[in-house]
C-alpha cells in the first residue's frame, strides 16, 4: 500500500524537511545575510550529496548522467535554485514574507501547467479539488497571519509582486524540467548536477556585484555556518532529493501541492519555540490544507 503512494510520502517528507531548514536558514540569514547564505548551502549540500553517492553509488560524482540528464537538470537547477530563489528572497523585502510566502502558493498550479505542456502530465478531477483545498488552506494561514494593513494595501508594489510571480514560476519551472531531465537517473544524482548549476549561477551573479568578501566574511560566524548546514542537510541535500523523488513517482502537480503545506507545518513550532498564538481561522485553514493534502493521496 505505502509502495503505491512512494511520490505522495516522499513529498510529505520533503515538506517536513523544508519547515526545519527554513527555520535554520532565516536565523542564519539574520546574522549573514541571506544571499551568502543561499550559495554556502548549496556548497554544503554538495558535499553532503558527494559522501552520499559516494557510499550509495560507488561514484562521488554524477559521471554516469546522460547528456539528456546534464542539460535539463542543469537547467532546472538554475530555474530553481538561482533564479527563483533570487526573485523570491527579493520579494521577501519588497513585499514581506507574509504576501510573498502567499504568491508561492501559485507553485503547484503552476507546475501541473507546465508539466501538462512538457511532459503531458494530466490530473484528475480528485486532484484538482485536493490542490484547491490545499493551496487555498495554506494561502488562508498565511494571509490571516498578517497584519490587515499589510494583506490588501492601497497599492501594491508591481515590482515586488512580479518578484514574487517569478519566484514561483522558478520554483515551478525547476520541479518540473528535473522531472523531465532526471527520467530514472538516481533522484540524489540528479539533485548534484541541479545544485553544481545553481553554485555556478550564485558564483556568476556574486562576481558581478562583487558579493565575495561578504561570503568570506560569513563563513567567519560559527553560529551562522552551523545553522547553514544543519538547514543544507534538510534542504537541499534531503529536502530537494526526496522532492526528486517525488516528482519521479507522483505527477510533478501533486507533489508541488503536498510539499506547499509547509507554512501549514510551521504552526507548531512556532508555538513551541517562539511561544506565539495561533488564531481558530489559522488552525481551520491548516485543516483544509490537510484534508487536500488526504485527497492526493486517495
Amino acid at each position: 500500500m505505502l509502495m503505491n503512494h512512494t511520490g505522495e510520502l516522499a513529498a510529505l517528507a520533503t515538506a517536513f524537511c523544508w519547515t526545519v531548514t527554513g527555520m535554520a536558514f532565516e536565523s542564519a540569514s539574520k546574522r549573514v545575510g541571506s544571499l551568502s547564505v543561499n550559495l554556502i548551502r548549496l556548497v554544503f549540500a554538495c558535499v553532503f550529496l558527494m559522501v552520499f553517492t559516494w557510499f550509495s553509488r560507488g561514484l562521488p560524482l554524477p559521471t554516469d548522467a546522460s547528456a539528456h540528464n546534464w542539460i535539463w537538470l542543469a537547467v532546472s537547477g538554475l530555474a530553481g535554485f538561482t533564479i527563483g530563489d533570487l526573485c523570491l528572497f527579493r520579494a521577501l523585502v519588497v513585499l514581506g514574507s507574509r504576501l510573498s510566502f502567499l504568491l508561492m502558493a501559485l507553485v503547484p498550479p503552476i507546475t501541473a501547467l507546465i508539466s501538462w505542456l512538457v511532459m503531458g502530465e494530466v490530473l484528475s478531477a480528485q486532484d484538482w479539488i485536493g490542490m484547491g483545498l490545499t493551496v487555498g488552506g495554506v494561502a488562508w494561514v498565511i494571509a490571516e497571519r498578517q497584519k490587515p494593513s499589510s494583506i490588501a494595501p492601497k497599492r501594491l508594489p508591481v515590482k515586488g509582486v512580479l518578484l514574487g510571480i517569478g519566484g514561483a514560476t522558478g520554483q515551478a519551472v525547476g520541479l518540473a524540467l528535473s522531472k523531465y531531465g532526471m527520467g530514472d537517473y538516481d533522484a540524489f544524482a540528479s539533485t548534484q548536477i541541479r545544485i553544481f548549476a545553481g553554485i555556478v549561477g550564485f558564483s556568476v551573479l556574486f562576481v558581478l556585484i562583487r558579493w565575495w568578501p561578504r561570503v568570506f566574511t560569513a563563513l567567519k560566524d560559527r553560529q551562522a555556518m552551523a545553522r547553514t548546514a544543519l538547514g543544507a542537510t534538510l534542504g537541499p541535500f534531503l529536502g530537494v532529493s526526496l522532492s526528486l523523488v517525488a516528482v519521479k513517482h507522483t505527477e510533478a502537480g501533486v507533489a508541488a501541492t503536498i510539499m506547499a503545506i509547509v507554512p501549514v507545518l510551521i504552526i507548531p513550532p512556532t508555538i513551541l519555540l517562539k511561544k506565539e498564538r495561533v488564531s481558530i481561522r489559522a488552525m481551520m485553514g491548516a485543516s483544509v490544507a490537510v484534508i487536500g493534502a488526504g485527497l492526493l493521496f486517495m
